[in-house]
């Protein structure tokens, strides 16, 4: 299983809050080569505005586990996480988190700038599938207009 695969399954659930008029974010936790637990933002049905892609797949996680921690899983996403949700990487110790394309309006960054926001210990890969991932939210946001 490679990084492009599991990224394609983020986008199966970015397709998915698309379909639900929801920001079309997806992200699914693998473990073991195995993906364990799927989100997709759910800001809109759920009336919360912390029911982001990465936090959804990181309850469903922890509840499939029995666990808090994810020293040894990786979060795939199609978006750069946000600062809340960077937050809660942090805390789950994941071992190592995806994402395709860069959000320069809401993303970490903007506030974080270069400065760490996730575990010490958690890798970073960024531009996985960027294309697809950066065009979902285009052909989102266009058609809301």
């Amino acid at each position: 299983m490679t990084d492009e695969f599991f990224m394609q399954q983020a986008l199966k659930e970015a397709q998915k809050a698309y379909s639900e008029g929801e920001i079309p974010v997806g992200a699914v936790v693998v473990l073991n080569n195995k993906i364990i637990a799927r989100g997709h933002n759910q800001v809109e049905r759920l009336n919360d505005p912390t029911a982001h892609a990465e936090v959804i797949a990181l309850t469903s996680a922890f509840n499939f586990l029995g666990a808090k921690y994810l020293p040894e899983g990786t979060l795939y996403v199609t978006v750069e996480p946000c600062l809340m949700c960077a937050g809660a990487l942090y805390w789950s110790k994941v071992s190592k988190v995806v994402w395709g394309a860069d959000d320069e309006k809401n993303g970490h960054k903007r506030i974080t700038g270069n400065n760490w926001p996730f575990h010490p210990k958690t890798e970073v890969v960024k531009g996985i599938l960027k294309e697809e991932c950066a065009a979902i939210m285009k052909n989102f946001f266009r058609d809301k207009r």
